[in-house]
């Protein structure tokens, strides 16, 4: 995606050839910062205190990790060791697990004076592979948008409602969710966004918006308890969302609230898509619900918000009484039986074992 007139991914290696760049997400949209990660301990901090975000992108992360990892010790242990450092940061999300699992599966394989290169290239593989994905979402989810606009008096648009940040931020490029939007734009096809908030970290708020006005995507933010509102009069056509862990049945785990959007579609019968790529999926886990460590975050996050004060500067300020508890589950897992379908790099799934088998069938 473009930032002013430049084309950026959200992870990249610096010019050193060892360490990597990144946008620090925790200042959008106020201030773009790039930082730069060089150890181990960096890139655990930048995931675990959301620096970056969204599945995909903490896969990568993940896996440039352990590229860093191998440049001073590249044994067996070291990578053992790496993997349970970098796993521990974010408990929900699978890409986490997913990139660590083959960056140690393909590593282990190599003697340890081929690694760290090795290493490098397999990462670079891994955020090569995320960015064909995502414009294959896209792709697939691009025929739902035209099917409802073919239906679209002319000149009205493909109302959309979507939840959090599943876009460009969330993944190295394209993004999930939104990569069907941006298609949709590119083709010409008249579309808006409603962008609700996502408390508590805002990230509809301070990254969905960042990037629908910097590509040009016509969109309102709205607050997160408008979106059954809107339903109800018919000022939405479709809902769509992402998701940090996907089960082998087709429950769906995404940013807190997401569920409470699928019941409202439901309720309305408004058509409820999740975009996810494949490595999203979790095969081993079959009931959302019961089997998904839902990561609590720490409660400043409900009690404090972010922005830019009226004399420009950014400022943290408290939104609740001092000595009020907080709780803070950072997602909930959303029925398959709630959903439309999933769309995948592979065409789009009926949200269900069946489904998902039909395309993946190399998976049953």
């Amino acid at each position: 995606m473009k930032v002013g007139e430049r084309h950026y991914h959200t992870i990249w290696l610096n010019e050193d050839g060892r360490s990597i760049d990144i946008i620090d997400q925790r200042w959008l949209p106020h201030e773009f910062r790039i930082v730069t990660l060089k150890t181990v301990d960096d890139v655990a901090v930048a995931i675990r205190d959301m620096w970056v975000r969204g599945a995909p992108l903490i896969g990568v992360t993940a896996a440039y990790g352990v590229a860093i990892a191998m440049t001073s010790d590249a044994s067996d242990e070291a990578l053992d060791k790496v993997w349970e450092v970098l796993h521990e940061t974010r408990p929900t999300a699978i890409n986490l697990r997913w990139a660590l699992d083959a960056m140690r599966g393909f590593l282990r394989k190599l003697p340890v004076s081929e690694r760290v290169e090795a290493a490098y290239g397999k990462a670079a593989e891994i955020a090569e592979e995320d960015i064909a994905l995502n414009r294959s979402i896209g792709a697939a989810g691009l025929e739902v948008i035209r099917e409802i606009a073919s239906r679209k008096k002319p000149g009205e648009p493909v109302n959309i409602l979507t939840h959090c940040n599943a876009g460009w931020l969330a993944t190295v490029d394209y993004g999930t969710a939104t990569a069907p939007i941006y298609m949709a734009v590119e083709e010409g096809i008249k579309v808006h966004v409603y962008v609700d908030e996502t408390r508590p970290r805002n990230q509809g708020a301070q990254l969905t918006a960042w990037e629908m006005n910097g590509h040009g995507v016509p969109h309102t933010l709205i607050v997160d308890n408008a979106g059954g509102h809107l339903m109800q009069h018919g000022d939405v056509d479709m809902v769509i969302v992402g998701t940090d862990r996907t089960t082998a049945n087709g429950d769906v785990c995404n940013k807190i609230g997401t569920y409470l959007k699928a019941l409202a579609a439901k309720d309305n019968d408004v058509p409820f898509y999740v975009a996810l790529p494949s490595p999203t999926i979790d095969w081993t886990v079959h009931d959302g619900i019961k089997e998904i460590p839902i990561e609590e975050r720490n409660s400043d996050e409900v009690t404090f918000v972010q922005g830019r004060t009226v004399d420009g500067s950014i400022s943290t300020v408290r939104v609740s009484p001092e000595g009020s508890p907080a709780a803070n589950p950072a997602f909930d897992v959303t029925p398959a039986r709630l959903i439309t379908g999933l769309i995948t790099e592979r065409g789009i799934a009926t949200a269900s074992p069946e489904g998902l088998k039909a395309l993946f069938p190399e998976r049953t």
